[in-house]
């Protein structure tokens, strides 16, 4: 388990992706789809299209992290999709575990 700083930005990727994807197609994902430093100080999330999945990456020092998290009943809610990328308020991801359920 792992906590994330009070100062760390969440930034939601709105578009559904392909969850084949790993962590050098977030990070370009992250870089050229949001328009956002891969390396900066923050938390990039993801979801599937039916939205039972997410992964975060993240940097930490010595490389990147990538976490899947897969829901067995219902699913996360996430925004609309009318800009690229949003921010999470930071209430909610107090403790990943339980973010967006």
């Amino acid at each position: 388990m792992f906590r994330l700083g009070a100062d760390i930005k969440v930034y939601l990727h709105r578009e559904p992706i392909d969850f084949h994807a790993g962590i050098n197609s977030l990070a370009v994902l992250v870089q050229e789809v949001m328009e956002l430093d891969p390396f900066a100080p923050a938390v990039f999330a993801f979801c599937n299209r039916r939205r039972d999945r997410m992964k975060l990456l993240f940097f930490d020092r010595s490389g990147f992290v990538m976490i899947l998290k897969r829901l067995t009943e219902d699913g996360f809610r996430w925004p609309r999709r009318e800009q690229r990328c949003a921010t999470a308020p930071r209430r909610r991801w107090a403790n990943p575990s339980s973010a967006l359920p």
